[in-house]
Parts: structure tokens; sequence; C-alpha cells
């Protein structure tokens, strides 16, 4: 049974571990990266197909004869025709709650970063500023206390869930959580979206992207926000309205914005969130994942899922 790994090196740099997957998927093939134009070539004649973000349209799978299961080191399945899948019987089978730890230190450090305004008072170290100053220290961008604010979830699942732990142990805030986009009536112990945003301190986003989500915090929704609110997505780009956001930070209608995601990634038509003028703003490309031991689980619950495949059971199975 012959496989293949289409973008290995959004996963596996560091030397990490493929002694799992190499024992589900023996003589597996590793690609470093594929392009959109070598997908078709790369997969023909491979049974077992593996990525994390390639995308495998209808006509790659119909186009395939020999394929037979698609594994993703991923929770996301936005890249992969589900239906044409599920037509021509190719089974999906993707990894969930791998990551947890990984991104639950990313929101409490940007979190930190930003409502301790770090940026600012370590140049300030540097530049002049306190050495110019009349008193020992700087206080003069406000810093506020956590304990007691209120978190706002948006996506209670492994990692919302995990984020409100820590932030209500650690640091002591209050958590409330959306009810799910597009569901109606709130669950019970839920709140509407509108009213989160306008009640929150701080907005954690951890929600997949469906029609329902797309665009979902956009310029009226950013208006219903504290104008000292933080908000912070670790999920998927196209959930928050770039241009909306941008205006916001940038007019003072927003305390601050952290976002691990863009729409398009990477941003190689630009965004404008990648202004380096926007006040109280930390984009990063897209790691709040990928601590070393996440990737690491990364690749051994994708072993696991190709051998539970082979040996037919449902182990993470999307399609």
């Amino acid at each position: 049974m012959t496989a293949v790994f289409l973008d290995f090196a959004t996963v596996g740099r560091d030397g990490l571990d493929v002694t799992a997957l190499r024992a589900a998927a023996p003589g597996l093939v590793l690609h470093d990266d594929t392009t959109p134009d070598e997908v078709a070539a790369r997969i023909a004649g491979h049974e077992i197909v593996l990525l994390n973000k390639v995308r495998i349209t209808r006509a790659l799978i119909e186009g395939s004869p020999s394929l037979r299961v698609i594994g993703l080191t991923a929770t996301g399945t936005n890249n992969i025709d589900l239906d044409a899948a599920r037509g021509r019987g190719v089974a999906v089978r993707n990894i969930r709650d791998y990551c947890t730890p990984s991104v639950v230190q990313h929101v409490l450090g940007v979190l930190l970063y930003l409502t301790h305004r770090l940026p600012q008072y370590a140049r300030e170290a540097v530049d002049g500023t306190w050495a110019r100053s009349a008193t020992f220290g700087l206080t003069h961008h406000p810093i506020r206390e956590l304990r007691g604010r209120v978190l706002g979830i948006v996506g209670w699942g492994a990692l919302g869930s995990a984020v409100a732990r820590a932030c209500e142990s650690a640091l002591g805030m209050q958590v409330i959580v959306a009810a799910r986009p597009g569901d109606g009536a709130p669950q019970p112990g839920r709140v509407p979206l509108d009213e989160l945003l306008a009640r929150a301190d701080v907005v954690s986003l951890h929600c997949p992207l469906t029609p329902h989500t797309n665009g979902m915090i956009d310029a009226r929704r950013l208006a219903l926000m504290k104008p000292d609110a933080v908000i912070i997505n670790t999920a998927r780009g196209a959930l928050i309205d770039p241009a909306a956001l941008a205006a916001a930070l940038r007019d003072g209608r927003l305390g601050g914005a952290a976002i691990d995601v863009l729409p398009q990634e990477p941003p190689v038509d630009g965004s404008p969130l990648l202004d380096p003028t926007l006040p109280n703003l930390i984009v990063t490309p897209h790691m709040a994942w990928a601590a070393r031991e996440s990737r690491q689980r990364c690749l051994d619950e994708l072993g696991a899922n190709i051998a539970d495949w082979r040996a037919g059971g449902d182990r993470g199975r999307v399609v």
C-alpha cells in the first residue's frame, strides 16, 4: 500500500520522530512542499495521501483511481472536497486536540503582551524615554488587571474550553460562552454572540469557518465591543473582516487585537492588518499551534489514524 505526504515541512521540521507514521504507511514518500500544479502527479498511483494545507479538489479525487484515504495533519477540512471524497468512497481522517497546550500558551502570551502594554514599555526602556524620565519608572501607558474581567469564548471545543480554564485559574477571569452561530435559540448556559461581544473585556475565537461564521466579526459587531476590549483570533482568518478590524484599531474604538490567522495565507496580496502603524495589534504567522510537542503529537496522531483505517476502524473519521 503506497503513501505520499505532500507538505511534510509544514509539520515535520526539527527532526521530529516519524516512526509511528512510517509503521502505518511503509514506503512513505515525503515531500517538504507541493505546488498546486504538482499535486496530480504526486498523488498518482498512491492509495494513502497525507497532507496539511494542500488543496484536494473534486478533479484530483476523481482523477486518482488508486486513492483510498486522505489523512490530514489538521482539524479543519476546508481544503478537501468532502462531497467528492464521499462520492468516490475515499476515506478522510483528521486529527483533533493535538495542539491545545500550544494554543493556550499563545493566547495567554498575546493577552498579557497587549494588556500589559509590553511592546510600548520595552521600546521606551531602550530608546531613551526611560533615561529621560523624572521618576524611577514609566507608567503612562495604562495597564489593567485581568482578574475579574470577562472573557468571551466563541467556540466551546477542546481549544476554547482549555483557554477558558487557563484564564479562570491563572488570571481569575470570568468566562461567558457564545451560542453557536446559526443554531437559533442559545443553548443553556450560553449567550448570543452580540451580547457576548458587548459584555466581554477579552474575546477569544476558537470556532470553525462555516457559512454562518464567515465574516461574523464585521464592522457592526466590532462596534458592539467595549473601547478597551481585546480580541484574539487563533482559529480561522476569515472569521474577522480585516478592514473593519484595522479601522476600529486605528480609530481607537478597540483596545487591541492579536491575530494569528488571516483569510489568505501566506498573505501574498497583503492585508489591512499588516500595516505597521496600527496601534495595539500583534499579527503572527499562523504559529499558535506549532510548539514542537504539538507537532510531534500531530504526526503520531496521523500515524494512529492511518493504522486504524487499515484495520477497518473509524478513528478520526470525517468521511
